[in-house]
């Protein structure tokens, strides 16, 4: 999960990066491999959803691991933060005594982990238990033990699993509204300096009127 508060910036100019499905599904390959490079033979799969819900299943796949399970944390919506992050639905697998591996598409404040990891020990003490992301940011404050890519300069990443969850909260930003598909494309190429498909434009402007 991310937060624009690191560091502190205005929504209108929060620099963006548009992350494709192939480019999350390498990386989430490469994470596969430094799990299996590394030695950890997990037991168990726990995403967090919404955004390590993807990244988990391909991991489970590389993996060849079927045992996947979920927790819900809520703290992000789109570009800005809700207040303090805080389990909404909590994990009902069995995890006691066994290899965890806990696994989001991003540490962006490290919040989100800290909190899942807390309510893993809460629900029964694993034997051993590993995080994963995809991209991690060197601002947050929970490095995770595998990240198949660093981020040094912040920006907010847009994965293809929530591309009109986002654009549509940064069309939200814009006043007043833009009624094209060019005006938007301006809009986010001088705000957010990204180059957004046309379908995509329209898909949003269509959801959101």
């Amino acid at each position: 999960m991310q937060t624009t508060d690191s560091p502190q910036r205005e929504a209108r100019e929060v620099p963006c990066e548009l992350v494709t499905w192939e480019q999350s599904y390498q990386l989430a390959r490469k994470l596969a491999c430094q799990v299996r490079e590394d030695g950890f033979a997990a037991e168990i799969i726990v995403a967090i959803s919404r955004g390590g819900l993807i990244p988990a299943r391909v991991l489970s796949d590389h993996l060849n691991l079927f045992d996947l399970a979920t927790l819900k944390i809520e703290h992000y919506h789109a570009a800005h933060k809700e207040g303090i992050a805080r389990v909404k639905y909590p994990l009902t697998a069995e995890i006691e005594g066994r290899r965890v591996l806990l696994v989001d598409d991003v540490s962006d404040s490290g919040d989100t982990f800290q909190v899942a990891v807390q309510h893993l020990f809460e629900q029964g003490e694993p034997a051993s238990l590993r995080t994963a992301v995809l991209h991690h940011k060197r601002v947050s404050r929970y490095v995770p033990d595998y990240f198949s890519q660093e981020v040094t300069e912040w920006r907010w990443l847009i994965y293809p699993w929530a591309v009109m969850e986002d654009l549509s909260s940064f069309l939200q930003e814009i006043a007043p509204r833009p009624k094209t598909v060019g005006a938007f494309a301006s809009s986010l190429q001088t705000r957010h300096a990204i180059e957004v498909p046309r379908q995509t434009l329209e898909d949003v402007l269509a959801m959101t009127e």
